[in-house]
This record gives C-alpha cells, sequence and structure tokens, in this order.
C-alpha cells in the first residue's frame, strides 16, 4: 500500500513504509549540507515542508545547520503568532476509563486510584474556581467509559460550563478531549459550541500502537486514527493532533504526525488547528523509564522547531507535564498555547486540599496561575485568553486564511491585550497587574494599523470603567 494523503484509510495516510522510506532518506541526508540549505531556503518561505523535508532537518547534525534551525524556527513563530502566548486549563470531569492503556494509570485494571465522576454541582464548582482563578478556556477530559461517561453526560457538562456567570468570569472556549466517537457525536459535540476536538494519537507506529492498547476499544488502530475524519464531517472543523512522546522512536512519530497534518489538508482543506507535544511522565502505577523512546530535553526542543517550521499556521500546546525551564526554552520556538495552575485530578480546583489520588500525570509546573501570567510578562509574551476567533466565526478554513496571509494579527495582538486586560482588572495580584498595564501600553503602539490601534484604546477604556468582552 502506497502513501496516499487522500485516502480515508488510516493505513494508507499513515503508511509504515513511507516513514520507513522517510527515515532512511533523513539518516542518508543528515550531514548532506547542500540539500539541508535547499530545504532552509523552500522553509523560508513560511509555506510548509513535507514530512520527509523536515524529517531531514530534525536529523541534520551539522551544528550551523542546526542553529539556522532553531533560528528560523523563532523568527516564524514570532511572524505568525507574534509574542502572545493562549493560557487555558484541563478539567477532569472524569477518570473512569475501560480501556488497558498501558502508559496512563486510569487503565481498567489499576484497582487502587481513586475513581471520581463529578456531579453538575461539582463542576459548578471547579468551573467557579478556575474562573476566580481568570481562565476563560478550558479542556475537558474524560476516561472512556460508554457506562460512566456516554456522550450525554458530556454534553450536559458543557451546557452546564457555558452556562456559569460568577462575578466577572465566564468560560467562553471548551475543547473536548474525550475518546474517539461516531460522526453523530461529533455533530452533537459541534452543535453543543465545542472549540476544538482534541484526539492524541499517541503512537503512529500501528504494531507498538496495539501493543500500549492490548484491551478496550482504544485498541482499534484504524478507529482512532480516523477519528479526526469523523469530526471534520461531523462539522468540527477546528481539530488538535498529538503524540505521546517517549512510546515510540520519535523521529517515527514525527513523519507520522506531520502525514497525518498532510491527509487532513488533502482531504478536508484545512490541517490541525494545534499539535500538542506532550511526553511520558510519572503517574499513579506509571514508571516513564520503563518505557525504551524516552527523549531528553535538546530533542524535545528539536522537534518543537521542526514542527513549526513545518507547519507554520498550527498552533502548538505544551502542557503542566514539562517544568519551568523546559517551556521557556520552547516557547520562543513555536509553542503558541499554554496550561497555567493546572490539576490533573478529577475535582483538584474546587477542593486542592482534598484532592486524592486520581491525577493523570504528576504536574511538573506546580505553579498558580497569575505566577504564570507573571513569567509570561517577564520573558516579553502577552498572555492572552482570548477566544474571539472561535466567537466570530474564525474557525477551519477561515481561520487558516487569515493565518497564512498574516491578516490575523489585526484581531488576535489586540484582542490579547483587552483579556489581559480584563485579567488585570478582575484577577491579578498588584505587582502583576503592574507589570500589566505598562506591557499593555507599550503594545498598544506596537499595533501597526492606526485604526485598530484608536479602536483597541477605546475598548481598553471600557473595560477599565466595567464592559467586559469585546473582541475584534
Amino acid at each position: 500500500m502506497n502513501y496516499d494523503p487522500h485516502s480515508m484509510h488510516a493505513e494508507a495516510f499513515i503508511n509504515d513504509e513511507e516513514i520507513q522510506e522517510t527515515l532512511a532518506y533523513a539518516d542518508k541526508n543528515k550531514e548532506n549540507d547542500e540539500l539541508i540549505g535547499e530545504i532552509l531556503e523552500k522553509a523560508r518561505k513560511r509555506k510548509g515542508l513535507s514530512h520527509r523535508d523536515a524529517s531531514v532537518l530534525l536529523s541534520c547534525t551539522i551544528p550551523e545547520r542546526n542553529e539556522e534551525i532553531y533560528a528560523l524556527a523563532e523568527q516564524i513563530k514570532k511572524d505568525f503568532y507574534g509574542n502572545r502566548i493562549v493560557l487555558f486549563a484541563p478539567l477532569y470531569l472524569s477518570n473512569y476509563c475501560v480501556n488497558g492503556c498501558v502508559y496512563c494509570p486510569y487503565h481498567a485494571k489499576n484497582k487502587h486510584i481513586c475513581r471520581k465522576k463529578l456531579t453538575q454541582e461539582e463542576i459548578r464548582k471547579e468551573v467557579i474556581a478556575l474562573q476566580d482563578m481568570g481562565h476563560k478556556r478550558l479542556a475537558l477530559e474524560t476516561g472512556e467509559d460508554p457506562v460512566n461517561n456516554p456522550i450525554e453526560y458530556v454534553l450536559e457538562s458543557i451546557k452546564t460550563i457555558y452556562s456559569i456567570k460568577h462575578k466577572n468570569g465566564a468560560i467562553r472556549r471548551v475543547n473536548v478531549n474525550i475518546a474517539a466517537t461516531t460522526v453523530e457525536n461529533y455533530r452533537k459535540l459541534k452543535a453543543a459550541g465545542i472549540g476544538t476536538y482534541i484526539l492524541f494519537q499517541e503512537t503512529y507506529h500501528k504494531k507498538s500502537y496495539e501493543q500500549l492498547h492490548p484491551t478496550g476499544p482504544k485498541h482499534n488502530y484504524d478507529y482512532h486514527t480516523e477519528a479526526m475524519d469523523r469530526a471534520m464531517e461531523g462539522g468540527i472543523d477546528d481539530v488538535g493532533c498529538g503524540v505521546l512522546f517517549g512510546l515510540e522512536r520519535y523521529r517515527y512519530e514525527f513523519a507520522g504526525l506531520l502525514m497525518h497534518a498532510e491527509h487532513l489538508e488533502a482531504v478536508h482543506g484545512v490541517g490541525p488547528h494545534t499539535i500538542s507535544v506532550p511526553r511520558v511522565k510519572h503517574a499513579d502505577d506509571i514508571d516513564p523509564s520503563a518505557f525504551d523512546n524516552g527523549i531528553d530535553d535538546d530533542t524535545f526542543a528539536k522537534i518543537v522547531a521542526c514542527i513549526r517550521i513545518a507547519v507554520p499556521y498550527t498552533g502548538m500546546i505544551i502542557s503542566t507535564r514539562e517544568n519551568q525551564k523546559c517551556r521557556e526554552r520552547v516557547l520562543k520556538l513555536g509553542i503558541s498555547q499554554i496550561s497555567g495552575g493546572s490539576r490533573t485530578s478529577v475535582g483538584g480546583y474546587a477542593e486542592p486540599e482534598e484532592e486524592e489520588n486520581s491525577e493523570q500525570f504528576d504536574v511538573a509546573d506546580t505553579r498558580t496561575l497569575d505566577e504564570v501570567v507573571h513569567w509570561l510578562m517577564d520573558l516579553g509574551y502577552i498572555p492572552s485568553f482570548c477566544t474571539a476567533c472561535y466567537r466570530e466565526g474564525r474557525t477551519g478554513d477561515r481561520f487558516m486564511s487569515l493565518c497564512k496571509s498574516g491578516q490575523i494579527q489585526n484581531c488576535c495582538h489586540p484582542n490579547a491585550l483587552m483579556t489581559l486586560k480584563e485579567y488585570l482588572m478582575d484577577y491579578a495580584q498588584p505587582d502583576t497587574r503592574r507589570v500589566g498595564e505598562a506591557l499593555i501600553q507599550r503594545e498598544l503602539e506596537n499595533i501597526p494599523k492606526e485604526t485598530v490601534r484608536n479602536i483597541a484604546r477605546e475598548r481598553l477604556a471600557a473595560i477599565e470603567h466595567g464592559d467586559r468582552d469585546f473582541r475584534f
């Protein structure tokens, strides 16, 4: 079976033979200075790279060329995403799960982890706690369990989340990270008003995938891998991909991930809205050293840089799985969204002092949201709580066309400043507010269009006087 990005069958668009040939090609050319130079010239056009060209850059061993790769990734990040970093938090609704995933403590055979499912009233308390931090964007998480976590429970929870208005708080975007499901259920999620549908492939290596998922519905590689196609058929035009680095050889996963992006672009006209780059981390009964394919921080940084070059328009997400030092390094290389003040347990926000062993993984960056916001500003970034594109209908190909043309900057930059202003007014500690107000005044002058700059000033003043939720 040959590689065919237009095929709807998983083993055609994630073709093992093609990946193996790509890795051999990359090995053969990892010191080919002329070819690497040509690929970098192609990348400088900001049109992206094929999985094969990007794999050559990832394998490159020429120090000077690697410096070029990092510099180009940093520049592309600035060109498309500026100095904005979007903030979100995960919300775990339930850790009941029927799968046997060997890298996740939620696996069905784990009998000592505390199983918990939030009631709608408990969800309300969690959301109020998140709103009181300042969050506007959530990533909803559940285990796969058709009895305890049916689609009806997820839909009811989304309705509850959107309904809660506490003080000046409101969750404006609920992204959903739940198990692969049917076109009909994706239509229901779309009708419920979700933002991005997120599903990590975990590994694109089919044999490894089946071994890592020995039991449960997730064992079905094809059904899982083809989920994004069903989601898009169901009307969800923003989807988020990712692999769990450490389960399989990282270069194999890198090529597979880009092939998946190529497939979505070829079939649906738009690639993934986001790509996540989690690494295997310690959890309740999970020892990351048990997996043979762990990657160090240098390799991780190069993966981020090469993904940014290969898919310049796609958002990139890093979670609190990674520590502050690691997150700081990769922010400039391609990351555009991070979590802050996160809890990976069920019910961990409202009553953290009573938190039981229901975490999916250990959090490495344990700072509060305010500390993360202050840190980002100290680094020269604009912490953004913006959800305007989703609410204004700038999703899917509409978002990508604006992003590719560079016009999205006219929306994102002022919206980021306005949502930061809201945060500073309502939630920030005094020193964070002082730093933030100075940053806003500086960044106003960096809005290139005078008309947009003047509108932003007017709306920032309105926020100061109590109005909320302005957006371009």
